[in-house]
């Protein structure tokens, strides 16, 4: 995978379209999902940014919101954790950290997709902390998708997107029939001139 390294674009005047105006296959992205439960947060979403400006800036402030809400920690995993639950616990990993931006998002109606990929430490100075498999989203503004990252919550370079979907249960790392047992994964960049 080959990548020509700009950062992830910012677009802080990108607007927000009305819900009528949306195109169809937006529209998925609007509803709740198995891990990110619009129902649940509604009300939470719309009284934390319902009186802010629209489009990026809600959305970046949800992901702010978000970056300084959640604790990041690997302990925090959890396969069933679910926007909610990352909101009332106030702990987690990067796939949390996502999926309640997106949940939020998504409840002041804005589309969002969950994002699976790679994002290793290009541009980042060090200590690197190992790669890793990474979770983040995609917002639907000025009609087309901007990435948003609330863990980290800052532009990156070189993300290696693998698939989209409503939440990580549609991109998994993995999918699986019967048992098994992940014995380990390594992946790097490196950036060449």
């Amino acid at each position: 995978m080959r990548d020509d390294g700009p950062p992830d674009t910012v677009v802080p005047f990108a607007h927000q379209q009305d819900v009528p105006d949306l195109p169809a296959e937006t529209l998925v992205y609007l509803l709740g999902s198995r891990y990110c439960e619009t129902d649940r947060l509604t009300e939470i979403a719309w009284k934390l940014f319902g009186t802010g400006p629209l489009g990026w800036a809600r959305a970046q402030a949800a992901c702010d919101f978000v970056h300084g809400h959640i604790a990041f920690g690997y302990e925090h995993a959890r396969a069933t954790k679910t926007a909610w639950e990352a909101y009332y616990e106030g702990k987690g990993v990067c796939r949390d950290y996502a999926h309640l931006a997106i949940a939020f998002c998504r409840c002041l109606n804005i589309p969002a997709r969950y994002c699976t990929g790679y994002l290793g430490d290009i541009g980042m100075p060090p200590p690197y902390g190992p790669m890793d498999f990474a979770g983040w989203f995609e917002a639907w503004l000025d009609g087309r998708w901007y990435t948003f990252d609330p863990r980290n919550n800052m532009p990156r370079i070189g993300r290696v997107l693998i698939a989209q979907g409503r939440d990580a249960a549609d991109v998994p790392i993995t999918h699986t029939f019967g048992p098994n047992k992940l014995e380990s994964f390594r992946v790097w960049t490196d950036e060449v001139d």
